[in-house]
């Protein structure tokens, strides 16, 4: 894992080298192990410059350093990731007389894009993988992004040519002056959480899309699809049961953990105790000769607190396990570091305990293995049971969009007052939200417009902020008519919630303390062959998802120690934004600045009613203290207006 910045120009490249300095620098984090840097000769256009941040993994030697060079001498890449492909493309390129230096997967990808150019090169890679290649030849640059989007890629277009980088940070030095906030960006994030591709927070910066590469000529910009989750979804389904693949899905599953094991240095897991981290962790075990590492972070707050089940777990498989029970104080703490962390307004509050789970593992060795993916591949989120379920009755009620706009006028603080005079065993949490959310989808005229109100932060986001209409939605559900509603969900939160939330928020919290994270149920094999199995193969019940991974789970740990309700991976936040951190969110929230973001009556409403314990507003005010927390550290950062 590591991480890269650099500059093509049309002309020689003028900027200051202590400017390229600073971006390199910039993102140390990513690589503490080692730096490298190439430049064009300043007299021969076009410009180049790549910068590069190590951290080794694989091939320790200077052998495995970058930025590096083919041993034709046309291409030089910087590559930031891992790929597990090695073992079949290595003989394939011996063949074709390719003299290995060393052994990283850094020189397998540019002898591969050597011997077959970029994109085939690119169609036989498995991994996650970031990079920026050059060729000398054509004067042609390619930024290249994996297929699901695990690792960053930024561009923006820079004086005669564009800048690109690992994260958002390592653009800002090309700045004399503050970058200019894409308002459309403000409102997507005030909707979902998080910038969705391929926006960033910036107006003129942007994310190369998952499975893309962009290709730099002459000064002209192409993007093409090499691999596409909308293809992948049109598959021909597999027949029979689920029992007459079970081997192959096992063998596959074996395969990628097996795979992701791959270093020169020891790797271990992220372990939580449920079922995907425990798969992950089961697989890893019996494939090692000697006790694997495991991680759990543990919460004194029991409703948080998976790290007993973890623990049960870790002794059952016999790793040598590791965990650290965190106060309060310790938690709180991650927050000021979450802005500079991401680069940009993320509302994700899982960052924190991520962050704190990967410092404690990156204490032991630098590589973990975790369980990203499975709720999006495999249809492990409720919201997918919950939505099927009220899609199909709203369909059979009569009137329910006259039904639904009645309900959702309802207040949610009203609603929760008369939960509170019930009897205790008939309360439910959050009733008046999830009475209002109720409302909304009953409303809705088409399921694209369901989900959208449910996985919304503003059921109504044009009280907040008018003017946003998320096309990508739009576009997901008209041109994938052949799937049912589940899996046009599915296909949506791959395309989108999986990369540029769960994967961003892995990323950056992991590589924050310069530990790299690896997703084995993310290889590309797995999620084509997830898609091959009809729905009914993946869920039991109407209602009870991941049934491929929980069957394969059994085989390694009894039943009884992961099958229980999923917990998530939370932290106390509505507590705490009526106790210790009330004064900070205040003067965020009261800042006279949030009005030029959104509508501050709504927000102070909000504010209100959550501080006086009449609803948990945790999500939706979450969100806006991280844009004005980020908004505060742009403004300090770049003080001229």
């Amino acid at each position: 894992m590591c991480g890269f910045a650099g500059i093509i120009s049309a002309k020689p490249i003028t900027t200051d080298q202590s400017i390229l300095q600073r971006m390199v620098d910039s993102i140390a984090h990513r690589g503490p192990d080692d730096e490298g840097v190439y430049k064009t000769d300043a007299s021969t256009p076009p410009g180049l410059f790549f910068g590069f941040r190590r951290l080794a993994l694989v091939d320790l030697t200077k052998t495995g350093a970058q930025p590096m060079m083919s041993a034709c001498g046309r291409y030089v890449i910087v590559y930031n990731g891992e790929t597990y492909s090695n073992d079949e493309l290595q003989p394939i390129l011996k063949a074709k007389g390719i003299n290995f230096r060393g052994h990283s997967d850094t020189e397998v990808i540019l002898e591969s894009v050597a011997t077959f150019g970029v994109e085939e090169a690119v169609k036989q890679l498995n991994g996650m993988f970031a990079f920026a290649v050059y060729d000398n030849q054509e004067r042609t640059l390619h930024l290249v992004r994996d297929r699901v989007g695990v690792k960053p890629m930024y561009w923006m277009r820079h004086e005669t040519g564009l800048a690109f980088a690992s994260e958002l940070k390592a653009l800002m030095p090309l700045f004399t002056d503050r970058p200019t906030m894409s308002q459309k960006a403000v409102s997507a994030y005030l909707r979902y959480g998080y910038v969705p591709a391929p926006m960033s927070i910036y107006q003129d910066i942007f994310k190369l899309e998952p499975g893309t590469i962009l290709t730099f000529c002459n000064g002209t910009i192409t993007q093409k699809k090499y691999w596409s989750m909308d293809d992948v979804s049109r598959q021909t389904k597999l027949t029979g049961t689920f029992n007459d693949h079970r081997d192959e899905f096992h063998a596959l599953l074996r395969d990628s953990v097996r795979r992701c094991m791959h270093a020169d240095v020891p790797v271990g897991t992220l372990l939580s105790g449920g079922i995907d981290s425990s798969l992950v962790t089961a697989l890893m075990q019996s494939q090692s000769t000697r006790p694997i590492s495991t991680f759990t972070i543990g919460f004194h707050e029991k409703r948080f607190n998976e790290a007993e089940d973890a623990k049960r777990i870790a002794a059952y498989l016999g790793t040598e396990h590791h965990e650290l029970y965190v106060t309060t104080k310790e938690t709180q703490d991650v927050i000021p570091l979450l802005t500079s962390m991401y680069d940009e307004p993320f509302a994700d509050s899982s960052a924190i305990p991520t962050f704190l789970v990967s410092k404690l593992a990156r204490s032991k060795l630098k590589a973990v293995l975790s369980g990203d993916g499975g709720d999006e591949v495999f249809g492990g989120y409720k919201r997918y049971f919950l939505l099927n379920q009220l899609w199909t009755m709203k369909n059979r009620i009569p009137f329910s969009g006259s039904i639904g706009n009645l309900i959702s006028k309802l207040p949610p603080h009203m609603l929760d007052r008369l939960v509170k005079i019930m009897p205790p065993s008939f309360r439910v949490q959050n009733f008046g939200q999830r009475v209002n959310t109720m409302g909304n989808l009953l409303k809705s005229d088409s399921m694209q417009e369901c989900y959208q109100a449910f996985i919304g932060l503003w059921h109504n986001q044009t009280t907040l902020r008018p003017g946003y209409v998320d096309e990508r939605l739009d576009s997901y559900f008209t041109s994938n008519t052949n799937l049912d509603v589940m899996e046009q969900m599915q296909l949506i939160d791959t395309n989108t919630y999986l990369p540029d939330d769960i994967l961003t928020k892995v990323d950056r919290a992991s590589m924050a303390v310069s530990l790299e994270g690896r997703v084995p149920l993310l290889d590309h094999r797995l999620i084509e062959m997830a898609w091959r199995m009809p729905t009914k193969w993946k869920v039991s019940g109407g209602s009870n998802g991941k049934m491929p991974l929980k069957n394969i789970l059994a085989d390694y740990i009894p039943k009884e120690m992961f099958d229980r309700p999923k917990m998530g991976f939370g932290v106390p936040l509505h507590e705490w934004l009526r106790g210790d951190l009330v004064n900070w969110a205040e003067d965020l929230l009261f800042d006279p600045s949030l009005k030029d973001v959104c509508d501050v009556d709504v927000v102070h409403r909000s504010w209100q009613l959550h501080k006086s314990g009449a609803i948990n507003d945790q999500a939706r005010l979450w969100a806006i203290l991280m844009l004005q927390s980020w908004r505060a550290q742009l403004f300090t950062t770049f003080p001229s207006v």
